[in-house]
């Protein structure tokens, strides 16, 4: 069975009287959610204490945690001390999740700015080699790094270039952001068809596992030209990509994947309306 939940708090949490990070868990339940992905996009800035006392509530109420890693890692620079850095990032994400009592965080591989795709990729392998090497060495290589398919044109995290990446390790699970890929090739996603290819590909590049167990964001995004401008809710009618496609070859595949949704304050809301169409398909 997949597992839907929010990218952080919508706005309901406050609305609805909740303060305090830890009031998270009971607020997915009550929202007749599974899953929550902690933001820490900005930097990794809780402390193990609440991370454990976080998992603890979310472990009693059966809510599965992932984490964001910081935005601002870049696996593909140039820079040799900026791709250490990021190292030392997904450290700090894998010990914060580990915590928590979960095993996923979500990276963002970085752009490729004045070199070619090839050679940012390269890099952004290398720099995966060794961000595994220092997992391993620090016992958390239980902890899954998964790779973002990214929105914006310049930024490397095409669908293939998620894909070869997660090739390296069977422990790197591929974060298909059909927003971001919707985006990022202009309005991609208009049959079937289309959405099916992504299944078919990370079938074809990882194997039948990893399609079943693939982590996934999903947010209707406006796009211009060079791909990603801003997240919105499931209310709007311009742009795509449409969710209920994405539910459907969920289901014919037999795909047990962590869907968290990032719309623009209606996160929560809007996965439920994504668990709601999924759990209609198998009535």
């Amino acid at each position: 069975m997949p597992k839907f939940g929010p990218a952080g708090t919508s706005e309901s949490f406050a609305a609805m009287g909740y303060k305090n990070s830890l009031d998270v868990p009971e607020y997915i339940i009550e929202m007749g959610l599974d899953c929550y992905e902690y933001q820490c996009g900005r930097g990794v800035n809780i402390g193990e204490e609440k991370a454990v006392q976080l998992g603890k509530k979310a472990a009693d109420a059966g809510v599965y945690l992932s984490l964001h890693a910081p935005y601002y890692i870049s696996m593909s620079s140039v820079d040799e001390e900026k791709r250490l850095n990021s190292i030392n990032y997904i450290l700090a994400s894998a010990r914060a999740v580990n915590a928590m009592g979960g095993d996923r965080i979500v990276v963002h591989t970085g752009s490729c700015g004045k070199i070619s795709r090839e050679e940012a990729l390269r890099l952004a392998c290398d720099t995966m080699k060794k961000a595994l090497d220092a997992l391993d060495g620090e016992g958390l290589g239980h902890i899954h790094i998964c790779p973002e398919t990214m929105g914006k044109v310049n930024q490397l995290g095409t669908l293939g270039e998620v894909l070869e990446l997660c090739s390296l390790d069977e422990r790197l699970i591929p974060c298909i952001d059909f927003g971001h890929l919707n985006a990022r090739d202009l309005g991609a996603f208009k049959t079937l068809a289309d959405y099916e290819g992504v299944f078919k590909s990370i079938r074809d590049a990882l194997g039948a596992d990893r399609l079943k167990s693939f982590h996934s964001h999903f947010s209707k995004i406006e796009y211009t030209t060079g791909g990603e401008k801003r997240h919105l809710t499931f209310a709007d009618s311009v742009y795509g990509p449409d969710f209920e496609p994405v539910m459907e070859l969920t289901y014919k595949y037999g795909c047990d994947p962590v869907f968290i949704c990032e719309s623009a304050g209606t996160q929560a809301e809007d996965a439920k309306a994504m668990k709601e169409y999924y759990l209609s398909l198998s009535k």
